[in-house]
């Protein structure tokens, strides 16, 4: 298959890096809004003053999670390039080290050297940079992370996350705002709790309750605090 086929359709770092970028962001949404929304509700319940303050909370942690994704994996994309680059400068100026370099790497993977010494040579025989990139840095040469990917993706689930205690604040009467709005808010953690945990390959049980326990930490701080000033 033509390698620059492959390479027009999403690769999976990126796909990768826009659910990562997704579920943090759905996740930070969730428990930044309700923490914001549960601090006013415990100086005053007065509704209007909760959706204003939760509206606030909203639009800055969308626009500072982007900020943050955008930064974090410019700097990513930065440090790929640059890796690259000394890779090119490496194979020009010490070729024959670098070739015995890679010979090293097979060997270590239980090759003998003329064995490990044949693969090195077909590799380096075509897209010698490439290749290289491969095997020493862990590298893909032009399959750079996209900052724009990660900043769009925090910005939209920011949004989704943070309509959850928004939306129960805003619908729920004023003898239940409150209690629901945590239990609802504890539901939509677990969900995200559970995302992450599939997608980190970790225990799922303990993503959703470290996810749970730190909303419910969160917000009964942050209510505290309210009732300090109400």
């Amino acid at each position: 298959m033509d390698s620059r086929v492959v390479k027009v359709g999403m690769t999976l770092s990126t796909k990768l890096n826009i659910l990562r970028a997704g579920v943090l962001g759905a996740n930070d949404g969730i428990i930044s809004v309700a923490g914001v929304i549960l601090g006013m509700a415990g100086a005053s319940q007065d509704k209007y003053y909760l959706v204003l303050a939760g509206l606030a909370g909203m639009f800055a942690g969308a626009f500072s999670m982007a900020g943050g994704e955008y930064v974090s994996v410019s700097a990513q994309r930065e440090t790929q390039k640059s890796v690259i680059q000394l890779a090119a400068t490496r194979l020009q100026e010490n070729h024959e080290f670098e070739i015995e370099r890679l010979i090293g790497i097979y060997q270590g993977k239980g090759l003998s050297r003329t064995v490990a010494a044949d693969v090195v040579s077909e590799l380096m025989s075509q897209n010698e940079l490439e290749n290289y990139c491969k095997e020493v840095n862990n590298i893909d040469v032009g399959e750079y992370l996209n900052p724009w990917h990660a900043a769009v993706s925090s910005v939209i689930s920011f949004v989704v996350g943070s309509l959850v205690p928004l939306l129960l604040i805003t619908i729920l009467p004023a003898g239940m705002m409150i209690p629901m709005t945590v239990i609802g808010v504890a539901l939509a953690l677990l969900l995200t709790g559970a995302i992450s945990g599939i997608l980190g390959h970790n225990n799922v049980k303990y993503a959703m309750a470290r996810n749970v326990v730190v909303g419910l930490v969160t917000m009964i701080v942050t209510y505290y605090i309210g009732g300090l000033f109400g």
